[in-house]
């Protein structure tokens, strides 16, 4: 009878532990979504800042090689900002581990 009982219970815990699992890789897998949408976001938003400022300094015309260019480079701006930020935090992070 006991036997029984803890062989029901090891199945308990692991049916559990399969659980976690599962919610841990969903969690993982969201993380990596909202990091994307994250750069798509700050990616749009870049365009629309340089978008904004060109159209308030220009009424008529407007170059677009040079709006593309501007736009190209805000983005690159952002990337790197965004890779310092990421590294910063990593390396409080790693600080703070050790």
């Amino acid at each position: 009878q006991n036997e029984k009982e803890l062989q029901d219970v090891v199945k308990q815990q692991e049916e559990k532990m399969m659980q976690l699992i599962d919610k841990s890789g969903e969690v993982t897998r969201l993380k990596t979504e909202v990091s994307e949408l994250q750069r798509l976001l700050q990616r749009a938003e870049t365009e629309a800042k340089v978008l904004w400022e060109e159209v308030r300094g220009k009424e008529h015309q407007v170059d677009t090689a040079k709006l593309q260019e501007r736009v190209m480079l805000r983005r690159e701006v952002d990337k790197l900002r965004l890779l310092f930020v990421e590294k910063d935090a990593e390396n409080k992070r790693l600080t703070n581990k050790y």
